[in-house]
């Protein structure tokens, strides 16, 4: 299949997390059920750093991860019959924060799909700033689309 650029518009049609949410500015290559590249950048407006931490703000180790992870999901949201359905995180292994994401940094993400067997994915992913290594993991999802998300919403 081909390489992929998607630009935030593509990424809103392609799945459903939304602002403030949605991690991903920007997919620099895409190649469907292989890997996916790209970036969020972080301003100083995003809603995590007035509390993590006030005076010292950085993005929170598993927002990091959440980054890595939606961009791994775009690997399988660009195979035909797939797009608009939800990513649901199983697990994340081996995350490993190395340093501090900080206001203004612009977070580089690269995932690679490792496999996609029976509608459950396993990537892996790597984010750096400034080429500095920032967090690394291991992470499992699965599809659903949005009818069956619905159905495991608790009702209140």
């Amino acid at each position: 299949m081909d390489e992929l650029v998607l630009d935030y518009n593509d990424i809103l049609r392609v799945q459903v997390n939304r602002n403030p949410y949605l991690m991903i500015d920007k997919a620099t290559k895409v190649i469907p059920g292989k890997l996916a590249c790209g970036y969020k950048n972080l301003s100083f407006n995003e809603w995590f750093f007035p509390v993590h931490f006030p005076g010292n703000p950085c993005m929170p180790g598993f927002l990091q991860a959440e980054a890595l992870t939606q961009m791994c999901a775009l690997t399988i949201f660009t195979l035909e019959g797939n797009e608009g359905k939800i990513a649901l995180l199983l697990s994340c292994e081996k995350l490993r924060l190395f340093n501090m994401v900080r206001p203004g940094d612009k977070l580089d993400l690269e995932t690679e799909l490792i496999s996609y067997r029976h509608g459950i994915a396993k990537g892996k992913g790597r984010a750096t700033v400034d080429g500095k290594l920032v967090c690394s993991c291991e992470m499992t999802f699965t599809l659903s689309d949005s009818e069956e998300r619905k159905s495991l919403t608790p009702k209140v």
